[in-house]
């Protein structure tokens, strides 16, 4: 999954101090920390911390495969930590050196996939909805309102085969995470029918542009969204009335790591609640954290895009791991997207 640093650059980067103070490598998304998350974590535990962001799962992966990426930490989706598993990619979590697991929301402490959560430690989640222009009338409500020629050149979609074609197999009343041939095909055809409406596929880049008014609607995670929206009062999400997918990100430690204990610590660091709280306040963020929320101003706590209500999650679906099959077929077919001509 492609994602959103539009509120934050790299803190961390250049932490000053001895070079014989250890360093912990720490990989992850952007706007996904507080300003003081990274120093006061080196301040606490004497470290360096090396840390630096990316915009999607596929840029992460590219570093991480090769086994010697030089990262202790990252914060794959829910659905990587399967396959990066099977590669050999992760350290077991050791749960002895992770006394703040219990702060993990309920349905977070034992999620389908990771019931032991013996690779990842769910950080922050979210879904894909559509966020839009409150002058555009009526509201947008469902992903069949993203194929409206009135929002030609003014509408993008996200560069991420697995939301794109997500969002095309629910507009279509096809499941998110459809293996058949057919129906994915049947989704090809609706991105190629949509295409000519669209000013790009975009991920995080969108955010400046709906804040500027250039583009009107776009489909986009609930997080970045928000923070779209605390931007720009004219903005609003709707979560798509078809069904939409959940995202969990979850934070790992890295096989390959030389420092499994002070990457454990830095977990842990991050269970806490304050920590948390701090994170998710400053980027307009969902934390997967219980203890963490309860902490948050209701204003967070209760906004209906970070924390939408039970009825809505409802209408959710978690997106398993696609067979290699299934995603060589989606990378072949979001290869022939992406290069049609329009």
């Amino acid at each position: 999954m492609n994602r959103r640093t539009f509120l934050l650059g790299a803190p961390g980067l250049a932490a000053c101090g001895s070079a014989r103070r250890p360093r912990l490598n720490v990989y992850n998304w952007s706007a996904y920390v507080a300003p003081d998350t990274i120093p006061s974590f080196e301040a606490e535990f004497g470290v360096r911390v090396r840390y630096a962001t990316y915009e999607s799962n596929e840029e992460m992966l590219a570093k991480v495969l090769t086994g010697n990426s030089g990262w202790d930490v990252v914060v794959p989706t829910h659905n990587r930590l399967e396959p990066m598993s099977a590669y050999g990619l992760l350290a077991p979590l050791r749960h002895d050196w992770l006394p703040h697991l219990a702060n993990l929301a309920p349905q977070f402490q034992a999620p389908a996939w990771d019931p032991q959560l013996r690779w990842g430690v769910p950080y922050m989640w979210s879904a894909t909805g559509i966020v839009y222009n409150r002058s555009i009338m009526p509201p947008l409500t469902r992903w069949a309102d993203l194929w409206d020629v009135r929002l030609k050149g003014r509408l993008t979609m996200l560069d991420d085969p697995e939301d794109m074609l997500g969002a095309c197999l629910k507009k279509l009343g096809l499941p998110f995470n459809t293996t058949s041939p057919q129906d994915l095909r049947r989704a090809e055809h609706e991105a190629l029918v949509q295409k000519p409406l669209l000013r790009a596929y975009l991920n995080a880049e969108v955010r400046d542009q709906l804040v500027a008014g250039d583009v009107l609607a776009a489909q986009l995670w609930s997080t970045t969204a928000q923070q779209a929206i605390d931007s720009a009062a004219q903005l609003a999400f709707a979560y798509p009335a078809e069904g939409f997918p959940l995202y969990c990100d979850c934070a790992v430690v890295l096989r390959e790591s030389r420092r499994q204990r002070l990457a454990h610590q830095f977990l842990d660091y991050l269970l806490r609640a304050p920590v948390s709280a701090a994170v998710a306040q400053y980027t307009s963020t969902a934390t997967a954290n219980g203890a963490a929320q309860s902490l948050l101003p209701a204003t967070v706590r209760d906004n209906p895009t970070l924390y939408p209500p039970p009825q809505i999650i409802r209408r959710g679906e978690w997106p398993r791991t696609n067979p290699p099959a299934v995603q060589r077929l989606i990378d072949r077919i979001w290869t022939e997207i992406k290069a049609a001509s329009v």
